[in-house]
Order: structure tokens, then sequence, then C-alpha cells
């Protein structure tokens, strides 16, 4: 594990750093991968997890648009190129061990391939699980 968001963690609020720094210090997994959540940002629900390489990472931030990696297809994933249901990025944040990516977004149509908003709509509870939405 990379020890430098461990040494941020008592800057001030509003310290910068550099973009090319902080991608370098992200926590990519073994196959150079990772874990983000796409947030709607108005309502703040989550709507899909997907992953994102350092090349998709790269082309997000340089077109605004959300682009994973699909580890099933191993390649570059442009979300709505095909069913246009897209993402525009409105921010990317890490989390505090700079292993996890949220990046709220404008949905354009469905997050999810079953055409909800979300691809989180079965919700467990006690005994059963309910499909929502």
């Amino acid at each position: 594990m990379k020890h430098w968001f461990k040494s941020i963690e008592n800057d001030v609020a509003g310290t910068s750093y550099s973009l090319d720094k902080v991608i370098a210090e992200l926590n990519f997994d073994a196959d150079g991968l990772i874990p983000v959540i796409a947030q709607d940002e108005k309502s703040m629900k989550v709507l899909m997890f997907a992953w994102m390489s350092k090349e998709s990472l790269d082309e997000t931030l340089r077109t605004g648009k959300m682009c994973y990696w699909s580890r099933s297809r191993q390649g570059l994933w442009r979300k709505g190129s095909s069913s246009g249901h897209s993402q525009t990025v409105k921010s990317i944040a890490a989390d505090c061990d700079g292993d996890v990516l949220l990046a709220e977004v404008s949905q354009v149509g469905f997050a999810c391939h079953t055409r909800r908003h979300s691809c989180f709509y079965l919700r467990f509870w006690e005994d059963k699980v309910t499909l929502i939405e």
C-alpha cells in the first residue's frame, strides 16, 4: 500500500495537489484497475459500480464523459456509446486510502442495462429481497 494518502491526512481543507501526483498515488489492483462508484449528482443515489484503468480515468478526465474498463470485454467502455445513456462527470473524488473512486455524474437515460435508473434495485430486508424503484 502506498503511504502518500496517509501522509496528507492532517492537511488543511483547500490544500491542492498535482493531478498527476494523485493519479500516480492511486492504488490500482494487480490488474491495473480501481473500483469506481457512480452517484447521481442531484439525488445522491448510487447508480452503479464499475472499474477504471488509468487509461479510462485519463479519458474521463479529458472528455468529461464517464469511461470505464470492461473486465468482460477487456477494453474501454464508454458509457452510453451504444445505448445513448451517458454520464457527464461533475466531480471525481478518491477515498482516504486512494483505492476507490466516487464519481458524481449527471445521468442521461438509464445507468443500468435493465433500463432502470440505478443498478441497485434489489433490496434485502429480513427474510426477503424486494425489487425497488
